[in-house]
């Protein structure tokens, strides 16, 4: 499933087929968590649609949208959903670790092209909650990986009578990628969602395991003009 990228200086990726464009911004603007508002209209996306192995997943194909500024890298998730698994008592004032265990929309963003297996996560939940992570599979760090702190934001929006929620990032690109950002800079990337629950998984590059931490089978996010 996997192809092998030939990147500068000789080195070889495996990455999956995928590949996202992140539109040029041409400045930062206030997260709103809609499709229809200025800075997100009419920019395409990619669609998540299929669970781990590749199967489809019926009645959950999410689209995912991506800008970028000089700081800040954006996504956008359109989620429609059945039934929604919500946590709680949420916070959105503080991380939640564990975010997981609910229903989440998950990005793996990582620019080492050495070591795969470095990477980072974020997550937002429909109730606006949210984790960052710090994943290193060659280095399990318990706690550690959950307490790195990104400052990345978060805004969702829960639209019940059409059943699909909106779940909107914004990541400072500092804390993901040492590069300056310009046109063509590429990153390693995949999006995920856990719904319902049954926890069902939706996937842009299916894993072909159970697992979502299978750097391999990663696309890549292009930045564009």
């Amino acid at each position: 499933m996997a192809a092998a990228v030939m990147l500068a200086a000789g080195r070889v990726a495996a990455d999956g087929p995928g590949v996202i464009l992140s539109r040029h911004a041409p400045s930062d603007f206030t997260l709103t968590a809609d499709p229809e508002s200025k800075p997100w209209k009419g920019v395409p996306g990619v669609f998540a649609g299929n669970g781990p192995t590749g199967q489809p997943v019926p009645g959950h194909r999410t689209e995912i949208r991506s800008r970028w500024t000089g700081d800040n890298l954006y996504l956008l998730f359109i989620c429609p959903y059945e039934q929604l698994h919500l946590k709680p008592d949420p916070s959105t004032a503080t991380e939640t670790n564990q975010l997981w265990n609910w229903d989440v929309a998950e990005v793996f963003v990582g620019s080492d092209f050495n070591n795969i297996n470095k990477y980072k996560e974020f997550q937002v939940s429909p109730q606006g909650e949210w984790v960052d992570l710090d994943i290193d599979r060659g280095n399990p760090r318990s706690t550690a990986g959950w307490r790195w702190n990104s400052n990345f934001e978060v805004k969702a929006r829960l639209d019940e009578a059409r059943k699909t929620w909106y779940g909107e990032m914004r990541i400072p690109i500092a804390g993901i990628d040492q590069r300056k950002p310009e046109p063509n800079l590429e990153m390693r990337i995949n999006f995920y969602r856990l719904q319902g629950p049954g926890h069902t998984q939706v996937a842009w590059q299916p894993t072909g395991q159970r697992s979502h931490h299978v750097p391999e089978s990663f696309g890549r996010l292009r930045l564009v003009k």
